[in-house]
């Protein structure tokens, strides 16, 4: 039987919303304060296999984030359970975490800290995260010189190169230009078909979707509408899209 390494079991999560940050203030110490309640994700059931690569569509405003921001840990269910088993990258705001004044090489240390590495775990993938970025001499630069793109390229090589076990993409394979795409959607492929790496691939872009994807999911109003074949998904997905 295949490892289960990512499961929601009846997973709500609730955001809270107030007329203005003055009022959200307020209502740290005073629970009266009125307010409009968002249910983002509504009781959300779904299991990932190690090794499975899963698209995930959805409109705008559907619950996509959410469920990253969930299984990534930035946020928390309001109601259910999830259990993740293996170290998760995301690719999702590809610049977080640098520190401006540190050069691009500490900030490769820095970020492995925040992942949960050890320097000498780091060590044994800098010169594979330098190379693939191909910021060269820059890479000794403080990274407050560097332009946006720069930032994202170097934030995406170390995510892809340390080793994940669950990888999570979030419409991040538009960094630098055409031949540094291709490069990136090829590294993405040589991690789940040679790696044995579990891929979360939330996107716009049904294309890319079923070059990575057997299986996807569709989510409307914060639910899960289909769970099956990419194909099938896509096909759901584009219905929802024309209504």
């Amino acid at each position: 039987m295949e490892e289960k390494v990512i499961e929601f079991k009846n997973v709500s999560k609730v955001y809270k919303l107030y007329k203005n940050e003055k009022k959200r203030l307020i209502a740290l110490f005073d629970k009266k304060i009125k307010h409009t309640e968002k249910k983002a994700v509504n009781n959300v059931s779904f299991s990932i296999k190690k090794g499975e690569s899963v698209a995930i569509f959805g409109k705008n405003g559907a619950g996509k984030s959410t469920l990253l921001k969930m299984i990534t840990g930035v946020t928390f269910p309001t109601k259910g359970e999830i259990e993740i088993k293996g170290r998760v990258s995301a690719l999702l705001e590809l610049t977080s975490g640098f520190d401006p004044e540190f050069t691009g090489r500490e900030n490769i240390y820095l970020k492995g800290q925040i992942l949960g590495l050890r320097d000498s775990e780091v060590k044994e993938v800098e010169q594979e995260i330098v190379e693939f970025a191909e910021l060269e001499e820059y890479i000794d630069q403080p990274v407050r010189t560097y332009s946006s793109g720069m930032k994202a390229r170097l934030g995406f090589s170390i995510n892809v190169n340390i080793k994940p076990e669950i990888l999570i993409v979030d419409e991040a394979l538009s960094v630098g230009d055409e031949e540094f795409k291709n490069k990136c959607i090829k590294k993405i492929n040589d991690i789940i078909n040679n790696e044995n790496v579990t891929l979360l691939f939330v996107t716009h872009s049904t294309n890319i979707a079923s070059e990575f994807c057997k299986r996807g999911m569709v989510m409307k109003n914060g639910e899960i509408i289909f769970d099956g074949d990419i194909d099938e998904s896509i096909k759901k997905y584009k219905s929802t899209i024309k209504k």
